[in-house]
């Protein structure tokens, strides 16, 4: 359990280091973006400012899901961080769905006008500022165990390829490759809203208990390797946020005593924490002739 209240507070950072990366950038790239004259700076800058409210949304989730259990909440908080991945994936895909609209607009309506090449290079740095910040989330959500963490990542990877779409675009422009902008903005629009797709399903499949078979079938195996175990009758799981809780009813032999039976549920229970990094397993023990 504290281990789990550390992932949260490790996760965090993950989130505050996308929100202070997306100030400076939002600010940075709309200012540019106006003085420079590009559009598809512009709109990226603003697309930033979205994701300053995702930050902050799965940031204000992960501070809720380390509240302790209440009277309203017996079972704790953890689902809070879920929430705020799936909120996440609502943001992301109007953010998607806005730049495949302004994309569409501009490959309708082409200007001959190229912008000002500073523009060109904050959309770089852009880049190179997200894709850091991705891989950062990347290796904080695997080793947390974050949903919403992993989330946050793949709204960054988002963001690193709208601005390496905006950099190519202004870039294409200083060679009269007008078309070049819109076409490559409708292409990273459609690469926002299959990231938001993809968060939403596995976020909603989690939240109305889903759990792959894999994940049930790793944890059958590791119980049916204890000695004192028959056989495992049923086996159910779903997720408290990034955490797994575990259904177990198990067979044992009919002569053993209730402290027997007790001690080979714990083993099973401590196996299956140890082993699986579960938040929490319950075990019922029914007898069998043997």
């Amino acid at each position: 359990m504290e281990e789990k209240y550390s992932n949260l507070k490790q996760s965090e950072r993950g989130a505050i280091i996308s929100l202070l990366a997306y100030l400076l950038l939002a600010s940075l790239k709309v200012t540019i973006g106006i003085y420079a004259g590009s559009i598809a700076l512009r709109a990226d800058g603003f697309n930033n400012v979205t994701d300053i409210v995702v930050s902050i949304a799965v940031l204000i989730g992960l501070r809720v899901s380390q509240k302790p259990p209440d009277s309203d909440h017996p079972y704790g908080h953890w689902k809070a961080e879920s929430i705020a991945a799936l909120v996440a994936s609502f943001i992301i895909m109007v953010v998607g769905l806005q730049v495949l609209v302004d994309a569409g607009r501009s490959f309708l309506t082409p200007t001959t006008e190229a912008p000002n090449a500073i523009a060109a290079v904050v959309g770089a740095l852009g880049f190179v500022v997200m894709i850091g910040v991705y891989l950062y989330n990347r290796a904080l959500a695997k080793r947390t165990k974050s949903r919403a963490v992993d989330s946050v990542a793949k709204d960054n990877l988002s963001d690193a390829l709208v601005s390496a779409g905006a950099t190519l675009g202004i870039i294409g422009s200083q060679f009269g490759l007008y078309w070049l902008d819109p076409l490559l903005a409708i292409l990273v629009g459609l690469i926002i809203c299959h990231t938001a797709w993809g968060i939403f399903r596995s976020t909603s499949h989690a939240l109305t208990d889903g759990v792959e078979n894999q994940e049930l079938t790793r944890v059958v195996s590791t119980v049916n390797h204890v000695d004192d175990v028959v056989n495992v009758k049923d086996v159910k799981a779903r997720y408290y946020g990034s955490s797994l809780v575990v259904d177990l009813v198990i067979e044992v032999n009919s002569s053993y005593s209730f402290k027997e039976v007790h001690d080979v549920s714990t083993n099973v229970e401590e196996l299956i924490k140890r082993k699986h990094h579960v938040l929490d397993v319950h075990v019922h023990a029914e007898p069998i002739e043997v």
